[in-house]
């Protein structure tokens, strides 16, 4: 079933888009995405390959995870997504895609490949389990591991459970990499869409010492007047 999912999906490749690909995930020489291959097919089309190829053994899936075509990797990514959260997935099956997902966690390598993973199948799983890894993860040298750490937990943030993201966004609040200063800020971000007055308690402690670009992510969505307040440090 692994190579006719391959097939199909090289057969939507767009060679055209390959150098946007390269510049939007920023693969030039000391960039963060450099050595990653591209073939040129979308996220929308590589769900509409999701859809045909679902069933796929998880043991074949995993084998995709060590392509170094992005695509491919995000292919069994959201493979695995789709079966983890299938209605008729059990725990057993659950629970194996998650340790899948752990032992090959330096394949997630890239943001879209965190972002559109890490909530549905890592912070889902944790959700009603001890989280020590997530703080394993926020502490790691590995970037995207440290991205994992703080965007599964929108899993809990959409269960109104901010405890554990406040928490990792405290440890990685002087995080060297704006990927995490934006990643760090978005759930900030959607813990304010639920509880507002939770992050602005949060903001009121760091907002003077956090990166400008964490800030700016969590306030995005603040009234203009409030906005300026925090940017001008008048809070």
């Amino acid at each position: 079933m692994k190579e006719k999912a391959l097939k199909y999906l090289h057969s939507m490749a767009k060679p055209e888009q390959i150098q946007k690909s390269l510049r939007f995930f920023k693969t030039d020489q000391g960039s963060y995405g450099y050595g990653d291959e591209f073939i040129g097919v979308t996220t929308p089309e590589i769900r509409k390959v999701v859809k045909l190829f679902q069933m796929m053994p998880l043991s074949e899936v995993s084998a995709l995870l060590y392509s170094g075509v992005h695509e491919e990797r995000l292919l069994a990514l959201l493979i695995m997504v789709a079966q983890y959260s299938d209605k008729n997935a059990d725990e057993a099956l659950q629970k194996a895609i998650f340790l899948t997902y752990i032992e090959h966690s330096d394949r997630v390598n890239n943001w879209d490949l965190v972002d559109s993973s890490a909530p549905h199948i890592v912070g889902d799983y944790l959700l009603s389990r001890e989280k020590e890894l997530l703080y394993g993860y926020a502490r790691s040298d590995s970037l995207w591991q440290r991205r994992i750490a703080i965007v599964a937990s929108f899993a809990f943030i959409k269960q109104d459970q901010f405890e554990d993201t406040l928490a990792i966004a405290e440890i990685l609040l002087f995080d060297r990499h704006d990927l995490i200063h934006k990643a760090v800020g978005w759930m900030l971000r959607e813990v304010g869409k639920r509880d507002l007055d939770v992050e602005l308690a949060f903001l009121n402690k760091y907002y003077k010492a956090m990166p400008r670009t964490m800030l700016r992510y969590a306030i995005e969505k603040f009234d203009e007047e409030l906005r300026q307040k925090y940017l001008q440090g008048k809070i």
